[in-house]
């Protein structure tokens, strides 16, 4: 397992760590990743910087109209913007790179 500096949820505090450069260990809860991600359980994420590179089926921890989640990069337009939805095909919605915070390395 990657050693880590911050274990929380997906929410800001967490959010907060990833922007500082901290690895973090994250637990979301409900149904909207299954069977990728049960509710509850753990996954390592690392910070995302303007020079991660992303890819559409990337999990990762972001900030979509006032939520967070741990979800998936569905869609990416002209390299600015990133389709945020769950893994039953919902999307949450479209944000730039500054809304994602991290990005799922180990699954727990």
């Amino acid at each position: 397992m990657i050693n880590y500096d911050f274990e929380g949820k997906e929410n800001a505090i967490t959010a907060e760590h990833l922007k500082n450069g901290e690895i973090c260990k994250v637990v979301g809860y409900g149904q909207s990743m299954t069977p990728i991600l049960k509710s509850g359980q753990p996954v390592i994420c690392k910070p995302v910087t303007k020079d991660t590179p992303l890819k559409k089926n990337d999990i990762v921890l972001c900030k979509v109209k006032g939520n967070y989640y741990l979800h998936k990069i569905s869609a990416i337009k002209n390299g600015v913007s990133y389709q945020i939805s769950n893994n039953h095909g919902h999307v949450n919605g479209t944000i730039n790179k500054n809304n994602i915070f991290g990005i799922v390395v180990e699954i727990l």
